[in-house]
């Protein structure tokens, strides 16, 4: 779903740890220009996200990064990533 929103090049979505309900769902977006990040782009993502999915699989969170981790296939590398935010 974030995918197809022209502002997104690429996007991870994962569980992240939440004290209160033990998992979280955490989205980590690469722009597809560096003017579309921030706090209101992410909200208008996550607005987007309530719109079509149900509500436990809208990400609580939405964070930017220039470049993702990439195998020498060029496929995304996840586990790299969300290792970040559980170290």
């Amino acid at each position: 779903m974030l995918l197809q929103d022209p502002r997104v090049a690429d996007a991870a979505v994962f569980g992240v740890p939440n004290d209160e309900y033990g998992e979280e769902i955490k989205a980590v977006i690469q722009p597809a220009h560096p003017d579309f990040t921030g706090p209101a782009v992410a909200e208008a993502l996550k607005a987007r996200c309530r719109e079509l999915l149900g509500p436990l699989k809208v990400p609580r969170s939405i964070d930017f990064e220039s470049d993702f981790p990439r195998h020498a296939t060029g496929k995304l590398h996840k586990k790299v990533l969300r290792d970040r935010y559980l170290a």
